[in-house]
C-alpha cells in the first residue's frame, strides 16, 4: 500500500489542487478562489493528501465558531476507490473537533449517491434540499449534517 501524507495546504499547492478540482467538478473553482481562501479567509482550512511528490486529493472547510462547512473535497480520478476521500474527511472531522467544532455540514448533488454513501458512512444525515443549487444544470443539492 502506498504511503500517504495528510498536511495543511499551502499556496504552492494551488496549481495541483486546481488540476484535481478541474478533473472533478463541472464548475470548478478558479486558482484565484483557492488563493483567496488561503490568504484572505480567516475561517478557511484546507488539507491535502500527497503520495510521494504527487498531490492526489484535498478538502476545504470553513470553521466558524463551532460549526464546519465543507466547501469542497476531491481525489484525482486514478486514486479514487482507495478510501482516500473517507480518510480525508475523517481527518478534517478530527481536526475540526480539536478546534472546538461540534457539527459539520455540506451540500452534495442529489444524483451523487457515491458521495452521499461516503458521508452517511461517516455519520452524516440528510437535511434539507436546496433547489436549483448547482449553476451548471440547476440540479438540487442535498444538505447533510453530522454532530462531531
Amino acid at each position: 500500500m502506498a504511503d500517504y501524507l495528510f498536511r495543511e495546504m499551502t499556496i504552492g499547492d494551488i496549481d495541483n489542487v486546481h488540476i484535481i478540482e478541474t478533473l472533478s467538478f463541472s464548475t470548478p473553482w478558479s486558482k484565484d478562489a483557492f488563493y483567496n481562501e488561503l490568504t484572505q479567509n480567516k475561517f478557511a482550512k484546507y488539507i491535502v493528501i500527497e503520495n510521494g511528490e504527487q498531490l492526489v486529493g484535498y478538502i476545504g472547510a470553513w470553521i466558524v465558531i463551532d460549526e464546519v462547512h465543507i466547501t469542497n473535497i476531491a481525489i484525482l480520478p486514478e486514486f479514487r476507490g482507495q478510501k482516500l476521500g473517507e480518510q480525508l474527511l475523517g481527518t478534517m472531522m478530527e481536526q475540526s473537533k480539536r478546534l472546538g467544532a461540534k457539527s459539520m455540514t455540506l451540500e452534495v448533488r442529489v444524483s451523487n449517491t457515491v458521495a452521499q454513501n461516503l458521508y452517511k458512512k461517516l455519520g452524516f444525515q440528510n437535511g434539507a434540499i436546496r433547489k436549483n443549487y448547482y449553476t451548471d444544470n440547476q440540479e438540487d443539492a442535498l444538505v447533510m449534517w453530522v454532530n462531531i
